[in-house]
C-alpha cells in the first residue's frame, strides 16, 4: 500500500476542493451572449420571411413605393452606420484604458442612436397619417412588425449603454464591465448588420 500523508485542515478551510484554475466567466458571459444573438438572428429571420410573403398585401391601401423616401432612409442608415464606428472608437478606448475616451464616444453613439430613432418614430408617424398603419393591411402589419422590432432593440441597446454609463461610474474599467462592454459591441453591431437588410430588402426594393 502507498504511503499517505494526511496534512491537518488549514485555517479557514471549508471542506470544499479547490479549483486549480480560474473559472473564465467573461469567456461564458460572451459565448452566451453569441448563443442570444444565434437567437436574435432566428427571430429577424421569421420578420424578413413574413414580409416576403406579405410585403404585396396592402389591400387596397397607399402602397409603399408611393410613401418610402430614399433620402430619408439614408439619413438614417448614416446615423446609424456612424453610430457603430463611433461604438467602435469606444471600444478601442477602452482598450487602452481611456475612461474619458470610452464615456466620450460611448455617449455620442447614444446620441447618433436617438436620432435614428427619433427619424424612425417621425416616419411611423407620417406614415399612419397617410393612411398606411399597422392595421392597414397585411403588408404594412409585416412592415411596422420588421421595423419596430428593430426599433425596440435600437431602444434596448440604448438603455443597456445607460446602464453601463451607471456601472461604469461606480466601478471604473472593470474587468465586468470590459465584458459587458464587449457584448454590447456585438449587439450593437448586429442591429447594423439587420439594418442593412432592412435598408436593401425593404426599402430599396420596394421602390423599385
Amino acid at each position: 500500500m502507498a504511503n499517505m500523508v494526511l496534512e491537518a485542515p488549514r485555517p479557514g478551510y471549508t471542506g470544499y476542493v479547490e479549483q486549480e484554475h480560474h473559472h473564465d466567466y467573461g469567456g461564458d458571459t460572451v459565448f452566451g451572449f453569441w448563443i442570444y444573438i444565434l437567437s436574435d438572428c432566428v427571430l429577424f429571420a421569421t420578420l424578413f420571411a413574413v414580409f416576403a410573403v406579405l410585403q404585396s398585401n396592402f389591400a387596397g391601401t397607399i402602397q409603399a413605393k408611393d410613401l418610402f423616401e430614399l433620402d430619408y432612409v439614408l439619413a438614417e442608415t448614416a446615423l446609424l452606420l456612424a453610430s457603430s464606428f463611433t461604438f467602435g472608437l469606444a471600444v478601442l478606448s477602452a482598450n487602452k484604458k481611456s475612461m474619458a475616451g470610452l464615456v466620450a464616444w460611448l455617449g455620442i453613439t447614444f446620441a447618433l442612436g436617438a436620432g435614428f430613432l427619433y427619424m424612425e418614430i417621425n416616419e411611423f408617424i407620417h406614415f399612419t397619417h397617410e393612411g398606411a398603419a399597422a392595421w392597414s393591411s397585411g403588408a404594412w402589419s409585416a412592415f411596422y412588425g420588421l421595423i419596430g422590432t428593430h426599433g425596440l432593440h435600437v431602444f434596448a441597446g440604448m438603455l443597456w449603454m445607460l446602464v453601463l454609463f451607471g456601472l461604469l461610474f461606480r466601478e471604473g474599467l472593470s474587468d465586468n464591465n470590459i465584458v459587458r462592454l464587449m457584448c454590447l459591441s456585438l449587439f450593437w453591431h448586429f442591429l447594423d448588420i439587420i439594418w442593412i437588410c432592412v435598408f436593401s430588402f425593404v426599402y430599396l426594393m420596394g421602390v423599385l
